[in-house]
Order: C-alpha cells, then sequence, then structure tokens
C-alpha cells in the first residue's frame, strides 16, 4: 500500500534495514482548540475505539449513574485485567446489587499477559468481568438501572453515548459494533482531537470535568502497569490520555495542547514514536519512562538491534496543513 503525501511514517529498523513501515495521521490543537498540526488524511471517518470512552463515561453520569471517582476512571479506561482492576469491577457492581454475569462485553482473559497466565494458572475460563472493557459496561449497567437491553444502539444509554461523542468531539459520520459489543462511532481525526481537549478544558464542576480529574488522579484504573496511557499521565502531571484499538491515541497535554494519532494499518507500535515526536515539539519534558514504553528498543537475540523512528513523507507540510 502507497503512503500517502503529507503522512507521519514510523519505520522499524533491525539492524542497517528498515524491516517494517506504519503511515500515521495526526491532528495536533493549540491550547485554544485550534488546528496548528496535521499530517495525513484528518477527515476520513475513523473509529476512536476506545479513546470514546472518556465521553462514555460523561454519557454514563448525566444519566444519573452513581459513581466514585475510583469507578469513573474505570469506567472511561480499557484495564488490563490485573487482580486490582478485577477487584474494583466486581465491587461497582456489588455496589449497586449487580453480578459480574449481568454485563454483557464478551468473555475474554485480562490484556495483561502475566493476569492472564495467573487467571489460568487458577482454572478460570475467559470471563466478561476479565474483559479489559468490563469497566465501561458496569458503569454503562449501572447508569442503565441493570437493564440487560443497555448496549442496543437504541437504548437511551447509547443514544446519549452518541450524543455525548457529537458533543465532546464531533459530528458521528459512521456507527457499528465495538469489539466489545458496545455501539461503535466514527468521527474525523481533526474531530477526534477535540474529544480530550473539551474534556480536559471542561469546568470541574461539570460532569466532563470530573472524568478529566477521575482520569488524572487514578491512571492505573485507565489502562494499567506498563500502558502507554497509564504511565503518560503517572509521569507527566496534568496530561489526559486514552488508546483506542486500530493504533488509536487521543490526548490532552499539560500545556492545553491535544492530539489525536490514528495508525493507518492499526498497528498500536507506531503510535508511541509519534506521540514522542509532538511531546517534543510542544517543547514538554519526555520522562524515560514515557520514552521507554513509547518507543521500546527492537530485539533480536536478547539484546538491541533496531528502533522505531519517525519521518515526514514529502508533500503536504505536517505543520501547517497546507
Amino acid at each position: 500500500m502507497a503512503v500517502p503525501e503529507g503522512s507521519v511514517v514510523v519505520e522499524v529498523t533491525r539492524g542497517d534495514v528498515v524491516e517494517s513501515v506504519h503511515a500515521v495521521s495526526l491532528v495536533v490543537l493549540a491550547p485554544d482548540g485550534s488546528v496548528v498540526t496535521t499530517a495525513g488524511d484528518v477527515d476520513r471517518p475513523v473509529y476512536g475505539r476506545s479513546s470514546l470512552k472518556p465521553a462514555q463515561a460523561v454519557a454514563v453520569l448525566e444519566a444519573g449513574a452513581d459513581l466514585t471517582d475510583t469507578e469513573i476512571a474505570l469506567a472511561a479506561g480499557s484495564h488490563s485485567g490485573e487482580p486490582g482492576h478485577l477487584d474494583a469491577v466486581a465491587a461497582l457492581l456489588a455496589r449497586h446489587g449487580l453480578a459480574p454475569d449481568a454485563l454483557r462485553c464478551v468473555p475474554d482473559l485480562p490484556l495483561d499477559a502475566a493476569a492472564a497466565r495467573e487467571y489460568l494458572a487458577a482454572g478460570r475460563s475467559p470471563t466478561p468481568l476479565a474483559m479489559n472493557c468490563s469497566g465501561k459496561h458496569a458503569a454503562m449497567l449501572v447508569a442503565a438501572g441493570g437493564d440487560p437491553a443497555y448496549l442496543d444502539p437504541a437504548h437511551p444509554l447509547q443514544r446519549a453515548c452518541r450524543d455525548a461523542v457529537a458533543a465532546l468531539a464531533g459530528p458521528v459520520l459512521a456507527a457499528s459494533t465495538d469489539g466489545c459489543g458496545a455501539p461503535a462511532f466514527a468521527t474525523t481525526l481533526t474531530d477526534l482531537a477535540r474529544l480530550p481537549w473539551s474534556v480536559a478544558h471542561a469546568d470541574p464542576t461539570t460532569t466532563a470535568g470530573r472524568v478529566a480529574a477521575a482520569m488524572r488522579a487514578h491512571p492505573w484504573l485507565v489502562a494499567g502497569t506498563g500502558r502507554l496511557d497509564t504511565v503518560l499521565m503517572a509521569e507527566l502531571p496534568g496530561t489526559l490520555a486514552k488508546v483506542g484499538a486500530e493504533g488509536v491515541l487521543v490526548a490532552a497535554l499539560p500545556d492545553g495542547s491535544a492530539v489525536a494519532v490514528k495508525v493507518d494499518d492499526g498497528h498500536p507500535r507506531a503510535v508511541g514514536p509519534v506521540l514522542l515526536d509532538v511531546l517534543a515539539a510542544a517543547h514538554l519534558p519526555v520522562p524515560a519512562a514515557v520514552a521507554e514504553v513509547a518507543a521500546p528498543v527492537v530485539v533480536g537475540g536478547g539484546r538491541p538491534v533496531g528502533r522505531l523512528r519517525t519521518r515526514l513523507v514529502a508533500g503536504k507540510s505536517a505543520d501547517t496543513g497546507e
């Protein structure tokens, strides 16, 4: 597949050879919300996938769900399935008189490899509780009063989720079903960048402001140990970040700017190197832990043999969008 002009590419090297290339589209917003940087096709429909969870958490709260700050972070997150994550989701359900078998997300193993091994070693099978979206589903189930039809696109809660995406990001251009079974919504990448910007800039007393505060205060509940969005929020205070499947990342940065990234072929390893370039361009510090997770070295035989690096494909300026 040809790489479109004006795209950023992430090259994966092994020795002196470029082994793989990923085309990446991105949008960066200034602190005032204006577009300052684009690369690639930023106007085509893009499914934000789990990067939309902050908007869905807003809809859940506005539907009247009684959630603590830690539960809001779970609702806005994609947890790794570590024991503390599963205990927190189960506690959220129990507090509202609901059982884990009421969840309608698909059965799965924990996302974290070590947690999955422990899960299987304990003789457990895939369950909805272990699925990385169970925090969102638990919150939705609470907001829907335990209604088992809470995932129906026509359900008032899902209509409210769609409205929240439109209000915080932009018009919904397409809809389908996400991997977890919940409705999935597509916007332009430019509008997707407006989602973290809108949530991060929201008045603290609003539902969006509560979501932002909860995610920043509890980054481990948003993802998990060693995960990019968790490490980024923990190591760079003031950041609000959420990854999504198929190579999506949205983030609001401490300087008030925001970014949305979409890897065209969906490979998540290309997200981090582009994020590091955005941080550098904004003259923000890049903690070593963030760099390690965002752009891990390429290993061969147990030692570093290559790296991930970014390059702009000649054509449309990635700095001006012209």
